[in-house]
């Protein structure tokens, strides 16, 4: 689990940093042992990959001067102190200066491994969030607006710039909650329409009467509040793009009026037989099954295989699950912006719940999470940040593990020796575990 990762433990008595040492090596975990603070120097480096353990009563420099080294070169990395019965006073001031835990003697080996995990767990994921700001800043373009760097969320991406400069009406396809308005709005801004309007009208936001006014306009005395020309939604985006949000809950017989206007490109505003050209781009998001409708004749299914020309699928969060990370960071920082509050730091308890959760309402989900989470409340009486959904144990390490080789991919821009030797992974271990993640290179040489 902390491959990569090690510990770097000091002391200066011989049988005391053997018999520890070998209870770390025995719980799995990288050690390197030394006998004065100042041998443990050329280690303590920035981002390094390490956390320090090490006794307060040294030779030369002492634990404590050892800490503040440390805090002084980069003070994210763990250091826990081993002290003495009953000096408490010292205990107090190293955590003050930035200790992160320390361990009062006598203690059992087991309670010294149990600090060493949760240190590691502290480092690996300030580290992992050090390495999501840094893709958010490098974010620009398209990848700026859709985030994740999952394979699902590369191909949503890719299929934008693809059907964007075309003329093709697309309909987008997902659950509640998965960006569908945004992935819209993304095809119109990488578009050549990206000048003129971009409108949006829900379908199921509208009263059955005033739709056909909404989408299709009218002219003075069609009804009986008409007392004016109306400009429709469909005219005012001449020119660019008209995204139709949740289209299943159009009424049918409006349907067969789109239906036209997909085919002539010109309408009628209601009451008015003169013909309106128009070149608009449209867009139709849903998270019904369309087919399935038009088969049970609840949608028109002439207009179903107009719009289906061309179709965007969206993942939901359980399928990308590598992109919460991400995600998480992204609107925590959103929030802390919006309400003028700091950013609290994720801890390795929060992480694991966020992957583990089922995010029914997806990005709209994880984005009000994140707002609870920077103003504190998450686990309060009215609710709780999430309630995690079971993963297996071998899907809940095959996260982590993907998680670490990409983050090992970025560090290294994607050179599989510098990976392998970051890892300690034989070359094909790296390559079969790359393969069974759907892992591609090429984004990570690229700098992606």
């Amino acid at each position: 689990m902390f491959e990569g990762y090690k510990v770097l433990f000091v002391e200066d008595d011989p049988p005391v940093r053997l018999s520890l040492s070998q209870s770390l090596e025995l719980a799995g975990l990288e050690v390197q042992a030394c006998g004065t603070a100042e041998e443990a120097l050329p280690e303590i480096v920035p981002g390094a990959q390490i956390v320090v353990m090490s006794d307060v009563r040294l030779p030369g420099m002492d634990g404590m001067r050892l800490l503040e080294h440390v805090m002084n070169v980069d003070p994210s990395i763990p250091v826990v102190l081993i002290t003495a019965h009953g000096d408490v006073a010292m205990a107090v001031q190293a955590m003050r200066i930035g200790a992160y835990d320390f361990i009062e003697k006598p203690f059992a080996p087991e309670r010294f491994v149990e600090t060493a995990l949760r240190a590691l767990d502290k480092r690996m994921l300030r580290n992992a969030v050090d390495d999501l700001r840094s893709q958010l800043q490098r974010a620009n373009g398209i990848e700026a607006v859709l985030l994740g760097q999952s394979a699902a969320m590369q191909q949503v991406r890719k299929q934008i710039l693809n059907l964007a400069d075309t003329s093709a009406d697309v309909m987008i396809l997902g659950e509640t909650g998965t960006g569908k308005e945004l992935v819209a709005r993304c095809l119109h801004d990488q578009s050549k329409r990206r000048d003129r309007h971009f409108v949006a009208i829900n379908c199921g936001g509208l009263p059955e009467n005033l739709f056909e006014s909404e989408l299709f306009g009218h002219e003075p005395g069609a009804f009986t509040s008409a007392a004016k020309r109306r400009v429709g939604k469909l005219e005012f985006a001449n020119g660019g793009t008209l995204l139709l949000d949740e289209i299943e809950t159009m009424p049918v017989p409006l349907q067969i009026k789109l239906l036209r206007v997909l085919q002539e490109r010109r309408l009628e505003r209601l009451g008015s037989n003169e013909e309106v050209p128009i070149n608009v781009r449209v867009i139709a998001a849903t998270k019904a099954d369309l087919k399935a409708m038009s088969e049970a004749q609840q949608f028109r299914g002439d207009l179903y295989y107009r719009l289906n020309v061309a179709t965007l699928t969206l993942p939901p969060l359980r399928e990308r699950r590598e992109d919460i990370p991400l995600l998480f960071q992204h609107f925590i920082a959103q929030a802390a912006s919006r309400y003028e509050r700091p950013a609290p730091e994720l801890d390795p308890q929060r992480l694991r719940e966020l992957m583990s959760h089922d995010w029914p309402g997806n990005v709209r989900e994880i984005r009000n999470a994140a707002d609870r989470f920077v103003l504190g409340l998450a686990g309060s009486d009215d609710g709780q940040l999430i309630e995690p959904v079971p993963l297996t144990l071998a899907r809940q390490m095959d996260l982590i593990e993907k998680t670490l080789i990409e983050q090992a991919l970025r560090r290294c821009h994607g050179k599989i020796p510098a990976v392998m030797e970051l890892l300690g992974t034989p070359k094909k271990t790296l390559y079969d575990k790359l393969h069974r993640h759907g892992i591609e290179l090429e984004r990570f040489r690229s700098g992606g």
